[in-house]
């Protein structure tokens, strides 16, 4: 992970108010991040907790590909011509 792609999800924490959105990674996995609580920056990984479960997952920071702005809890679609 670029640290550019560091900061925007720095940044996407510290909006007011949340807007939720997603990481892709390069493995093909997606994490969809609803709570600012639910994630964590570490110096090599995102600390990622799943919510309403026990479960969490370490996320190198190396494998994420992608940060994506969700809409209303959804992810924004391109329009069609």
């Amino acid at each position: 992970m670029s640290m550019a792609a560091g900061d925007i999800i720095r940044d996407l924490l510290d909006r007011d108010p949340f807007e939720p959105f997603r990481i892709l990674t390069s493995r093909g996995e997606s994490f969809t991040i609803r709570d600012p609580h639910a994630i964590a920056l570490l110096k090599s990984e995102l600390f990622i907790a799943h919510p309403d479960s026990d479960r969490w997952t370490f996320v190198p920071r190396l494998h994420v590909a992608a940060v994506d702005k969700l809409r209303n809890g959804r992810p924004r679609r391109k329009r069609r011509r």
